[in-house]
């Protein structure tokens, strides 16, 4: 494939990391954005949710740091903040858990982690950057099987008229702003209806600067909301240069101020000591910004009966995640590993229908975030789901959920909480959580509560055994890629 050309639309997080992955295989790569790429860490407009926190997980460093190593280094050395040795409390309706960082790690704005990510990229001998030019359509062959380039207007004088550039690969992860289904609805291909998920997400954020000698006294904070009462949740953390951030988000609706004198009173409202006292004495830098999400799609381009090669979909183009699980780039981190699996594997065993192999490989591992943050989201009231079939052992996996936080707080077990930690951050399969020897043994480690209550109803009304019950209940994601704790030991 050297000689051959592939166009990535889109240069944010995924359109990168897809870069990084072609340019192994490919004899260019160009990434095509309707922003200009800034030269210095600043936020660009197609980005609109850019001002707002974004994080690592275990799972996206691991991959992060294969794909870009030194990169971590590279961020600090810009101005991250280090977070190895750094506590972060964690706050839910049931208590408090206090965790250290153990990892080489760094908190950082999006802006910065975008521009060393870039700065990798320019590296790379056969990756070009075209900013200010927007995609607008797909070239194709005569019977519209194939894409064979795209079409493309310039957005700074808007004299020249489109022009095409051909390729032998376009991968769309122009997130938010795709045109992918209007493209291929334009072409004749019959694309299915999204899954979607609506909440009415809303996040406001404010930056402060710390004043000398007080980082050393400040502690990450991440206060879950409580859907019972629909309170804000709230997060405080060190991002870079002296600067920290809070941020406060609702579902249904109930967006947080974007009024200073009001985020300020929300943030009180909140009655957390641990917040108040981290953001006293704090000078705000400018306004809160606020971000909207009115709905989340999950699209199923796998399943179309026929799919045009030379065509592919990563990151918010395919399926927009939760941004308050800061799971999102962690996916997108998971499909460029795909990617680069399923390209050595054509490379060596070439075979028809590469493009929807490759799609339904990162739909399975789609699938477990999905099912997660619909399930976790499904708990606030007026959230709703819409789709072709309804979420498989919803009801079960909600009570169980929240009896493993409510009984590993409460007991400050921090064996189960890091495992309900991992597998909600995407490192482990859900069923490290969800199998019967597991269940049964935090079921007779005592507790209250309904969950409780509820899970020991749900195993009592049915004879069968608990591990034939719950392979009926619970989705397998058998087919999803996942870490092990090995693999997370040896990167610390």
């Amino acid at each position: 494939m050297n000689t051959e050309r592939a166009v990535i639309v889109g240069g944010g997080i995924a359109g990168l990391l897809a870069a990084k992955v072609l340019s192994g295989f490919f004899g260019e790569v160009v990434i095509v954005d309707r922003d200009a790429f800034p030269q210095e860490p600043d936020n660009r407009a197609g980005t609109p949710q850019a001002f707002q926190p974004h994080r690592f997980t275990p799972r996206s460093r691991l991959i992060l740091n294969r794909l870009f190593p030194g990169f971590i280094d590279a961020l600090i050395k810009h101005g991250a903040h280090p977070a190895r040795g750094q506590t972060t409390h964690l706050i839910s309706p049931y208590g408090r858990m206090i965790a250290v960082e153990q990892n080489h790690d760094a908190s950082f704005s999006r802006a910065l982690f975008e521009w060393v990510i870039r700065s990798y990229i320019r590296k790379i001998e056969n990756v070009r950057l075209v900013g200010m030019n927007e995609a607008i359509r797909l070239q194709t062959s005569e019977d519209r099987s194939r894409v064979t380039g795209i079409v493309i207007r310039e957005r700074t004088s808007g004299e020249r008229q489109p022009f095409t550039m051909t390729a032998d690969l376009i991968i769309d992860a122009s997130g938010r702003f795709s045109k992918t289904v209007q493209w291929l609805s334009e072409l004749g291909y019959e694309v299915p209806q999204p899954e979607r998920l609506k909440l009415s997400l809303g996040y406001s954020t404010r930056r402060y600067r710390i004043p000398a000698g007080r980082k050393q006294q400040l502690d990450a904070i991440r206060m879950e909301g409580n859907p019972l009462t629909s309170t804000h949740a709230g997060a405080f953390s060190i991002i870079e240069k002296d600067t920290a951030e809070m941020v406060l988000w609702n579902l249904n609706g109930r967006y947080p101020s974007t009024d200073p004198a009001l985020f300020e009173q929300e943030v009180r409202q909140l009655e957390n000591p641990l917040l108040n006292e981290a953001i006293k004495g704090l000078e705000p830098i400018g306004q809160p910004r606020g971000f909207r999400v009115p709905e989340l799609f999950r699209y199923r381009f796998e399943q179309m009966r026929q799919w045009p090669s030379g065509l592919l979909v990563m990151g918010d183009a395919f399926c927009q995640l939760d941004p308050v699980y800061g799971q999102g780039m962690t996916l997108a981190a998971i499909e460029a590993e795909i990617l680069e699996a399923c390209l050595h594997r054509q490379l060596n065993h070439p075979k028809p229908g590469f493009e929807l192999d490759v799609l339904q490989r990162m739909q399975d591992s789609i699938e477990a975030a999905w099912w997660l943050n619909v399930v976790s989201d499904l708990r606030w009231e007026g959230v709703e789901h819409v789709g072709t079939r309804p979420i498989q052992g919803l009801a079960f996996a909600q009570h169980y959920f929240e009896h493993v936080l409510k009984w590993s707080t409460e007991h400050a077990n921090y064996d189960v909480y890091g495992l309900y930690w991992l597998v909600n951050s995407l490192f482990l399969s859900p069923w490290e959580l969800f199998n019967a020897d597991r269940i049964t043994s935090l079921l007779a480690a005592g507790g209250s509560g309904e969950a409780k209550r509820w899970l020991d109803r749900w195993i009592e009304e049915s004879d069968r055994p608990l591990d034939e019950r719950l392979s009926l209940t619970i989705p397998s994601f058998k087919r999803a890629s996942f870490e092990s704790i090995d693999q997370l030991m040896s990167s610390s």
